[in-house]
């Protein structure tokens, strides 16, 4: 059944040969497709569309109505591919969101019927909210890109892009999530609250009919694989290597922190920042891009100590102090405009 389920994805179109301008220019149109639908918002879309082309996974952490289930919509719409949701309660099974073998009345034996899981855009809302064992089904599925059942393991389509939510006021009833399942999302993110121009075009956006309803896509999906597969070649020297290194271990020693970032960190920003790069049409990595994504990437992995947390240090304010400490490598290319504005302007 396996087999069957994978003859049916569709296949990558044979498309030109990508540039460093071209992925500039095919990712600034999703971008501002997206803005249609999204607004006040520009550099959480960037980093949503970074994680979506590095092959990364975004946990949002944000109050209910702030626009997570529009922004998948919009993703989804914008990439010509196909979204799914779904609502975590403590009574979702594993099964409900893997899918399940059923009983075909006709052949008298037991089919695997996909779950919503098998969709490039999954929305798993309130995924705290889920236990523990339904949690765990995501792992797989988000880390191999496959799912397993009765045994058998079913490919996932490409690209599979995973963003799951969390109230952080209501706690009551709900399961944090562990490190593991941290560890696995590329970036932690939040929208928050419109500002008082940018709620003023949601509602003119939406006065008619609703603007998402009106959004068409941009990009094919199998455009999205050519630029991650693009993205994973840009150049990255060893000293910006040794550069993320350093960073990364940096966390493992620092005294505020009782649980530094993983070697899956290290990966994940080196894939963000080559993707970061990609977008503002260079093909190589300046370390300007890791430092702009150092928070983004390490922040929702590491674990304050109890004397951190009682002088009202955060996260992001050790990674901030981090960055700071670790030396920057010398002697790269240069583009002509000042580096650091360059990344930071990339993510509004």
């Amino acid at each position: 059944m396996a087999t069957k389920l994978a003859s049916k994805r569709k296949q990558p179109a044979k498309t030109e040969k990508l540039s460093a301008k071209a992925f500039q220019s095919r990712f600034e149109e999703i971008i501002q497709n997206i803005k249609q639908v999204i607004k006040g918002k520009d550099d959480i879309i960037r980093r949503a569309v970074v994680g979506m082309v590095a092959d990364g996974h975004i946990l949002f952490d944000d109050y209910p109505g702030t626009g997570k289930t529009m922004l998948a919509r919009a993703i989804s719409q914008t990439i010509n591919s196909e979204w799914s949701r779904i609502q975590c309660t403590p009574d979702l099974l594993p099964g409900d969101i893997t899918g399940s073998p059923v009983l075909d009345r006709k052949t008298g034996d037991f089919v695997f019927r996909p779950g919503p899981i098998f969709a490039s855009v999954f929305l798993a809302d309130e995924v705290n909210r889920a236990t523990p064992k339904t949690q765990s089904a995501l792992l797989e599925a988000m880390q191999e890109k496959n799912v397993t059942v009765d045994g058998i393991t079913y490919p996932l389509p490409r690209p599979f892009f995973v963003l799951a939510t969390q109230n952080p006021i209501e706690l009551a009833g709900t399961f944090p999530l562990p490190e593991a399942q941290l560890d696995r999302f590329l970036f932690k993110l939040s929208l928050g609250y419109a500002d008082r121009d940018a709620e003023a075009e949601v509602l003119r956006a939406n006065s008619k009919q609703e603007a998402i309803l009106r959004l068409g896509p941009v990009v094919e999906t199998e455009e999205i694989i050519k630029m991650t597969e693009w993205a994973s070649n840009v150049t990255i020297s060893e000293s910006i290597l040794l550069y993320i290194i350093d960073l990364v271990d940096a966390t493992r020693r620092d005294p505020a922190l009782q649980l530094g970032a993983s070697t899956r960190a290290s990966l994940a920003l080196m894939r963000a920042s080559r993707v970061l790069a990609a977008s503002q049409g260079r093909d190589d990595v300046i370390p300007d891009d890791v430092k702009v994504l150092a928070a983004p990437v390490l922040a929702h992995r590491l674990i304050l100590t109890s004397d951190a947390q009682l002088r009202d240090e955060t996260v992001e304010m050790v990674v901030e102090r981090v960055a700071t400490r670790i030396k920057v490598p010398v002697g790269l290319r240069r583009t002509n405009e000042e580096p650091e504005s360059l990344a930071k302007d990339a993510l509004g």
